[in-house]
């Protein structure tokens, strides 16, 4: 049965969840600080909302896409966020990549407001948030994920559950900070290569062949060739690698440390807004 969306924040991934939405038939309503971003969508048939509580307030499902813990705070909590305006028969959803320890507060929020609420970061990117196709990390409970089944099959080609809420969060931020070491060693790979002499093209369909892999993959694709849209911020990685540094502080993470500094060096160079797998070619 249909339902009513609503997302808020239409960045490359909450675009995508209100477009494949309205395509799947429910009924969506959409919030961003910069409206021009709905034009679109609104085109489509999309309502836009002027305020989040708006937005909330029609809403069955309602998705958070923010950028980072400040901008997801502006819309949770304070006059006119969604606690003020949810209920306890919606389904509340942060898609955004935030911070164990915001993400843990969010959650014991809702509980105390007797309101169901996932965590549910996503990993595909840009190709899989136009196509649908997005995993979704899921915490939260498991009998109402289980509810929700339907509804992200628009959106979703697969959803993974960790646990209690919080538990996606922390996965979405272990699963970054592999990615981006494995970037910057296919990097150093490379690099390794070139001063062996071997021919860098050889080496990097052999790579990427074994160990392969979608970022091995992924990487070597965007060493060759740069790409034309970027999928996922040099900027975007190091908060998330900022994030997961915090969640992880009670154990050693070495290389997490080095990865985040080769980061911070490509933001001080100007690539803050380059594809994230910039890093192997610097």
């Amino acid at each position: 049965m249909a339902k009513t969306i609503a997302v808020l924040g239409l960045g490359i991934m909450g675009h995508g969840i209100a477009d494949n939405s309205i395509k799947s038939g429910h009924s969506v309503v959409v919030w961003n600080r910069s409206p021009e971003k709905a034009a679109d969508l609104v085109a489509k048939g999309a309502k836009l909302a002027k305020t989040v509580g708006e937005a909330v307030a029609s809403a069955d499902i309602v998705f958070e896409v923010t950028a980072n813990d400040e901008s997801s705070k502006s819309l949770w909590q304070g006059d006119g966020g969604i606690l003020e305006h949810a209920k306890p028969e919606q389904y509340l959803i942060t898609c955004a990549t935030l911070s164990a320890a915001w993400t843990d507060e969010l959650a014991q929020q809702c509980a105390n407001k007797d309101l169901t609420f996932f965590d549910m970061p996503m990993t595909g990117g840009r190709v899989a948030a136009e196509s649908g196709q997005l995993t979704l990390l899921a915490g939260g409970p498991k009998e109402k994920l289980d509810e929700l089944s339907d509804d992200l099959q628009a959106i979703a080609k697969e959803v993974k559950h960790f646990g209690k809420a919080g538990s996606g969060m922390r996965y979405k931020l272990i699963l970054n900070s592999l990615q981006a070491i494995h970037i910057a060693g296919l990097g150093e790979a490379l690099n390794m290569a070139k001063q062996a002499g071997l021919g860098l093209e050889l080496v990097g369909n052999a790579l990427a062949e074994r160990p392969g892999g979608v970022i091995t993959n992924i990487t070597w694709d965007a060493y060759q060739k740069e790409p034309e849209q970027t999928t996922f911020s040099v900027e975007w990685i190091h908060k998330d690698l900022g994030y997961a540094v915090d969640m992880a502080k009670a154990t050693a993470h070495p290389l997490v440390d080095d990865v985040k500094k080769l980061y911070e060096t490509a933001i001080e160079q100007g690539y803050a807004q380059a594809d994230w797998t910039k890093i192997a070619k610097l």
